[in-house]
């Protein structure tokens, strides 16, 4: 038995409530209501902050911008940048930076205008632009969804994973998110039609976005932001709300590689790492907060941390198992509604953190009885292309 580190911990956290900010506020006013919202969770100051972690989505210099926006001289700044894993790639830094005395308080901030803006992300190129393969990537003119329909055809093809199978998960995100007034009022400022739970009829009627993945298998396009805030074990045990403890963290690297499988995530380098450090398994966690962009995200990612072994996810997240009221039969999946049915403003890691948060403090509006574990895995990039995963295992006292 791994004895658990428990040296950092999160100890404030805030979710924008919008989804939809109509071009009223810039992604670094989110990110500057965000951080005060959750420093107050926490009942610390913004000048307890000494360590910043920045993706450079508030625009300009990342890091200097929010340190100079913020009116702070960190002993650290972080400006990792990895798509939707970069808070988890964050968080993971934090650990290590405020287990090691570099700083005792860390700030994460996110904001995005992406529906304001009318970014259509999921119809943007495969390449990701700049990069240096695009030439060899998006000469065909192959888009982002496009991208992970191939991933779903590819498992399709390989383990007779079917449509009903992939729509069992957002079926139970919509479950989650139709318990989450924030998550209702959003999809209602973005204008869903019919919105209430849904079945998997429902997904598979859907209209057909890029063969096999549906409608309802796809993230929205929302504005958003969240913050989080990690402290110190001495500064953590004195703050307003229980500490929860970061255990273990694992990141890792996938791209394009001659004989490679598209249908393994990089999850299955970082997911070993962090459960490993944390010294617990992944039939123990209660609550998984999966980066869900589409379906077949989850679905692979959820086979590459263990929770099933790789070509069984079709069979094992059917029947319901992922919903937060079933709690013997598997960790309960996005209980906020994930990227599916509550937001999903360009990255989301952020928000996986703040929801397994919620959940171990006792807090999400899908509660998970006792919840004591729970992992928050991010994917940054492309799956079945190049992406970054970064793996967050956390427990409460």
């Amino acid at each position: 038995m791994v004895a658990q580190a428990r040296d950092a911990a999160i100890v404030g956290i805030h979710e924008f409530p919008s989804r939809d900010v109509e071009g009223a506020l810039s992604p670094l006013q989110i990110k500057a209501e965000c951080a005060a919202r959750a420093l107050e969770d926490a009942g610390l100051r913004l000048g307890d902050v000494d360590a910043i972690y920045d993706a450079g989505d508030g625009g300009g210099m990342a890091g200097l911008n929010i340190a100079e926006y913020f009116g702070l001289k960190p002993k650290v700044i972080d400006t990792t940048g990895v798509g939707g894993s970069s808070y988890e790639f964050h968080a993971a830094h934090a650990k290590r930076d405020l287990a090691a005395g570099k700083a005792r308080v860390a700030l994460l901030t996110y904001g995005s205008t992406a529906h304001s803006n009318a970014q259509a992300i999921g119809v943007g190129g495969r390449g990701g632009g700049g990069h240096p393969a695009d030439n060899m990537d998006s000469f065909a003119g192959m888009t982002l969804v496009a991208n992970y329909a191939m991933v779903a055809q590819r498992h399709r093809f390989d383990y007779g994973t079917t449509s009903e199978q992939l729509a069992e998960i957002s079926v139970a995100t919509r479950y989650h998110a139709m318990r989450n007034p924030e998550a209702v009022k959003a999809m209602e400022d973005l204008e869903f039609l019919d919105i209430r739970e849904t079945t998997v009829a429902d997904v598979v009627g859907s209209r057909m976005i890029a063969d096999p993945l549906h409608l309802l298998e796809c993230c929205m396009i929302s504005d958003g932001g969240g913050a989080v805030v990690i402290a110190a074990a001495d500064v953590a045990r004195d703050c307003a709300k229980p500490p929860v403890w970061l255990l273990g963290a694992g990141e890792a690297t996938a791209y394009p590689e001659n004989g490679g499988d598209i249908t393994t995530s990089a999850a299955a380098q970082s997911g070993p790492v962090a459960f490993g450090e944390a010294g617990v398994r992944p039939d123990e966690i209660d609550i998984a907060m999966i980066y869900d962009s589409f379906s077949i995200t989850v679905l692979t990612i959820l086979e590459d941390l263990g929770f099933c072994a790789k070509g069984e996810g079709g069979a094992w997240v059917s029947g319901g198992r992922l919903r937060f009221d079933r709690p013997n039969d598997g960790p309960a999946l996005n209980t906020d509604g994930g990227g599916l049915s509550s937001n999903h403003p360009g990255m989301r890691g952020i928000f996986l953190l703040i929801e397994a948060a919620r959940q171990l403090r006792g807090e999400s509006c899908s509660q998970v009885e006792g919840a004591r574990l729970a992992v928050a895995h991010g994917n940054g990039g492309m799956l079945g292309s190049r992406h970054c995963a970064g793996t967050i295992i956390l427990g409460r006292d």
